[in-house]
């Protein structure tokens, strides 16, 4: 009988594993055609990314109005580029960011978007004779001029007028029509340009002859190209502007260099998966593999459901995206240490799988919780890639709370309820049947690992070594400042990614010949980022790139940002850590209690105190990245610190006599038998950032060494700041509970005196 239900269990065990196998292999061949269907960001395939900050041609207050319709008028300029999956975001009440992933000339793009585009009719004098009102909306077209040159026709709305003004003209003695575009006043004069008229330096169109007054189509021709003559077609049938775009920043990125961009990443993002699930394979056994089994479903999903939305994949987006695998995993490692802390009491495995999952719950949800707290926020006060990786973020938590706490623990459920692991606990989760005492012959649980180290011991040691690290910082600070990259300083940032070997002597050589002044040169392997002071415009980036991919046949990256944005951003990323700081203290009061906040939130600070340190210290360029890195960091040191505290407050409830003794011992206990934890969640988090850190693209190189210094630093500061700064405040609530209390009277209360007055 015994026989047969082994046999029975093995073949379920079998089942379950082949239908298990059959859903990854269905996963993974789905996954390439989701993959391909994605939309990538310019970052990630070329493109063109500008912002603008708008504003009214006649100087009045810009409306909501006035900025739909500008958004409007550059929507149908965009149709004529040709560009699939444009962006247009409307940014506060007066900014519009344009991104154009896949545009072929990022030059083109840029004129065609800010010119005005507004077509005047005038004498050779300056003055207006009429304006585009006279003409029919939408009804430019390609032409020919009389030799077959290529020219633009305009058909005549208002006939009566066209054909007053043109009869007036006829007979003045200079008889000239000048057509402009975009003309401006005290800047334009047809007596400086009329030998660049219907040129591409000129905003003089055509200037012709006027013998006598008609009412028929209007030619403009000049020396046009054919495609000069199909962009000017194209800018007039879609409007003009509304109100006048000054450029603030600017981003150009070569279709080769996000090719390449793309390629580095995913190789390091699939590097740093596959040295997960070895990990994980390697401490957790069975539930190791089924744990990568969900990983895999859960970077499907992120993917379809980015797919679904129609969201842009960028670089940042990758990031958070191999960052959640490190933090999905996470909720494993806490469920699976739980269920292994029951084993170690003597319970069957599955009592231990009951147990341990629902003990686990909380920590991972609190966790799951404050990271995604601090990734609305992101999304909500971040710009551009920041909230890109916002948004992957909040997918990420969704998903994780999903796949790893749903998916997970039915699928370990299904091969616990066999009963094939009931005597092979090793095979399925690492502990050995030899471990596990029987409670039935008094044997003893068996002892943590690390039971007999004292944490708190050494605690004024390690706080000391912070606080030199931070004052070490401050130092490099008063005397270099931080580096602060170009979306903090306004200027232009040019990356050169080419074969040959750069030196700086050469760069430096090669910014002089270009008139540009250098701010900062960094050379890694075979690409160099230089960042210089100057805002480069249109035609100086153009001749900046073309100066690059000739000389050392490279390709090459601009991005330009303004004062505007630079304030901008420093005022969103202070805001958007402070108020990341007051969510977590709201919401960690309301879970746990107000000491375990105020700890938690010292802790995060310490963290952001030691990466900015670190960051001075070593002279490490400060982008927007960063500070994306700092609130995830934000988002995740409270997770360790979570898994800390969960455990406290579980061992507080047992203790029936809290004193200051038993307080350190709890304490220091709850450290003991968390800290193996602690370490696999961080590690799993750190392999693919180091991953990342080594193999993927420059373009996160900043956000990847702030995350590796964060989450050190975080797993540090959860046991040695959080906890010692819980103990400190709730030793000094027992003190103010073990004091008497006084009891006043009123100084004029009636005494009382037997027989007297009572």
């Amino acid at each position: 009988m015994k026989k047969k239900n082994n046999k029975n269990k093995k073949r379920n065990v079998i089942i379950t594993t082949i239908v298990l196998l059959l859903i990854t292999v269905g996963i993974c061949f789905s996954f390439i055609p989701i993959f391909n269907n994605l939309n990538f960001g310019l970052d990630l395939q070329g493109g063109f990314e500008v912002l603008y900050k708008v504003e009214s041609i006649d100087g009045s207050k810009m409306t909501k109005d006035k900025l739909t319709a500008t958004y409007k008028t550059l929507s149908k300029r965009i149709d004529s580029l040709g560009v699939s999956e444009p962006e247009i975001i409307l940014e506060g009440n007066d900014k519009i960011r344009v991104k154009l992933a896949g545009v072929k000339n990022p030059d083109q793009a840029r004129n065609q978007l800010s010119t005005v585009a507004t077509l005047s009719f005038r004498d050779t004098e300056d003055n207006l004779l009429m304006t585009s009102d006279v003409l029919k909306a939408g009804n430019a077209k390609v032409s020919q001029d009389a030799s077959g040159n290529p020219a633009v026709s305009l058909s005549v709305k208002d006939k009566d007028k066209f054909y007053d003004v043109t009869n007036k003209l006829s007979k003045k003695q200079n008889n000239t029509m000048v057509i402009w575009l975009d003309y401006e006043e005290g800047k334009d004069s047809y007596s400086s340009e009329s030998s660049t008229c219907g040129s591409e330096d000129s905003n003089c169109l055509s200037a012709a002859t006027v013998s006598q007054g008609f009412a028929s189509d209007v030619i403009i021709q000049g020396n046009f190209t054919d495609e000069e003559v199909d962009n000017l077609v194209d800018l007039i049938n879609s409007g003009s502007l509304p109100s006048k775009l000054t450029e603030v920043s600017s981003q150009t990125v070569g279709a080769s260099f996000g090719d390449a961009t793309l390629s580095k990443t995913l190789i390091a993002g699939i590097v740093g998966v596959v040295l997960i699930i070895i990990l994980l394979v390697l401490v957790y056994h069975f539930a190791g593999i089924v744990s990568s089994i969900a990983m895999i479903l859960y970077t499907f999903l992120v993917f379809a459901v980015f797919w679904l939305i129609g969201g842009v994949l960028t670089l940042p987006g990758i990031a958070a995206l191999v960052l959640g695998i490190g933090m999905a995993v996470d909720a494993n490692v806490i469920t699976f240490s739980r269920i292994k802390d029951e084993l170690y009491k003597g319970k069957s495995l599955e009592h231990a799988f009951k147990e341990g999952t629902k003990s686990s719950l909380s920590a991972i949800l609190d966790s799951n919780i404050t990271t995604l707290l601090v990734a609305i926020i992101m999304f909500v006060y971040g710009e551009s890639s920041v909230k890109g990786f916002a948004t992957v973020l909040i997918i990420t938590v969704a998903v994780t709370m999903f796949t790893m706490v749903v998916i997970t623990r039915l699928l370990l459920k299904l091969f616990v309820k066999t009963g094939y692991f009931d005597d092979k606990t090793n095979l399925f989760i690492r502990v050995k049947r030899e471990d596990i005492p029987d409670i039935s012959k008094n044997e003893k649980v068996k002892v943590e690992p690390f039971k007999n180290v004292d944490f708190l011991k050494h605690t004024k040691k390690l706080v000391s070594l912070s606080l030199a690290i931070i004052c070490l910082g401050l130092v490099f600070f008063g005397k270099d400042g931080l580096n602060l990259g170009i979306d903090y300083k306004a200027g232009s940032n040019i990356t050169i990614d080419t074969s040959e070997k750069l030196t700086k002597k050469e760069l430096n050589k090669d910014l002089k010949e270009l008139n540009l002044k250098v701010a900062d040169i960094d050379i890694s392997n075979e690409e160099a980022t230089i960042r210089v002071d100057n805002v480069l415009k249109a035609n100086r980036i153009k001749r900046v790139t073309n100066y690059f991919e000739d000389k050392y046949d490279a390709k090459v990256n601009i991005g330009v940002v303004s004062n505007i944005v630079k304030q901008e951003l420093t005022k969103n990323a202070i805001l958007s850590v402070l108020l990341a700081m007051i969510g977590i203290i709201i919401y960690l009061s309301f879970r746990f209690k107000f000491s375990y906040a105020v700890a938690a939130v010292v802790a995060l600070v310490h963290d952001v105190c030691i990466v900015f340190a670190l960051f001075a210290i070593f002279h490490i360029e400060i982008s927007v990245m960063f500070i994306a890195a700092i609130l995830a960091i934000i988002g995740y040191s409270v997770n360790d610190t979570i898994v800390g505290f969960d455990r406290i407050r579980e061992n507080l409830k047992e203790e029936k006599k809290i004193t200051k003794s038993s307080l350190v011992r709890i304490c220091n206990k709850s450290i003991q038998e968390t800290f193996t934890r602690t370490i696999n969640t961080s590690f799993t988090t750190i392999l693919p950032v180091l991953s990342l850190l080594f193999l993927g693209s420059s373009g996160i190189l900043t956000f990847n060494l702030a995350m590796l210094f964060g989450l050190i630093s975080g797993t540090y500061s959860s046991i040695f700041i959080a906890t010692v700064l819980f103990i400190k405040i709730e030793e000094k609530d027992l003190t103010k509970k073990k004091k008497p209390k006084r009891i006043y009277t009123d100084e004029f209360e009636e005494k009382k005196v037997k027989g007297v007055n009572c």
